[in-house]
């Protein structure tokens, strides 16, 4: 059959990214254990189109995705894929994001009741024929933030809300990339206290106290976590987004800072 994508255009115009988006497909991540966790996971798949031809090859994209989502996945997965793409696509860069739900244990302050709170996460990575990939882990942490504010002025109380810092990562070549689990436990160390999905009575009253003893802006906690990000080994850039969901606002508090490491 003619094969009308593989026609030259003559248009002059290379795209810089084409390919597949809200692609849905099960996904085995590499846990910190050893071990592995299933994930739904939504894909955007692209690679670069010379301007010599009209379209590039969709299904193949699906076709270089399938056997990969039966294999446990970390960066090394992640770079075979994008090289793989690069050949069959004939492509010069090629790029892909897979966007999941992870979830981590949790036990509570005080009774110790196990539960598992659920992360958005992303694997993104980028590679140009000939080069490493540049790989990127992005995670949403939540937890409690309460106003350093509001317990000053007031004589009893103080409103707090639930926050969530949005924080993406990469390594320098040759260091491994941070695991998820280690990456969410340092985050949440720098809001007022920790969520748990699970909590009784007396946990209730331990992360309530524990908030009111540690309030921060969320100027506070951006800044915490930019001097614990810079604190970790080969880290070569960042970004982070931190967002408070105000409790006696109809807006958010927001702060955001983005840091190549030298």
């Amino acid at each position: 059959m003619r094969d009308v994508q593989n026609q030259a255009d003559a248009r002059g115009i290379a795209i810089q990214r084409v390919g597949i988006k809200d692609a849905h497909l099960p996904f085995l991540i590499k846990t910190k254990d050893g071990g592995f966790q299933q994930v739904l996971a939504r894909i955007l798949f692209t690679v670069a189109l010379p301007m010599e031809y009209k379209g590039t090859h969709m299904s193949r994209f699906l076709e270089i995705l399938m056997p990969w989502s039966k294999k446990p996945l970390a960066e090394p997965e992640m770079e075979a894929m994008l090289e793989e793409a690069l050949e069959r696509l004939d492509a010069q860069s090629a790029e892909v994001e897979l966007s999941f739900k992870y979830f981590i244990d949790k036990e509570a302050p005080v009774s110790r009741r196990k539960s598992v709170l659920d992360l958005d996460c992303f694997f993104r990575g980028t590679k140009v024929r000939g080069e490493k990939m540049a790989f990127t882990l992005g995670v949403d942490v939540p937890f409690t933030s309460l106003c350093p504010c509001s317990k000053e002025i007031s004589e009893y109380g103080a409103h707090n809300q639930r926050s969530v810092c949005r924080t993406a990562v990469r390594f320098r070549e040759g260091q491994e990339c941070i695991f998820i689990e280690d990456l969410a436990a340092l985050i949440e160390k720098q809001g007022s206290s920790p969520i748990y999905p699970l909590l009784k009575r007396e946990d209730e009253k331990y992360v309530t106290e524990a908030a009111y003893e540690n309030p921060k802006f969320v100027e506070d906690i951006l800044r915490d976590t930019v001097l614990a990000l810079r604190s970790l080994p080969g880290i070569a850039w960042f970004s982070i987004e931190c967002e408070n969901y105000e409790s006696i606002h109809n807006h958010n508090a927001f702060a955001a800072h983005e840091e190549t490491v030298v």
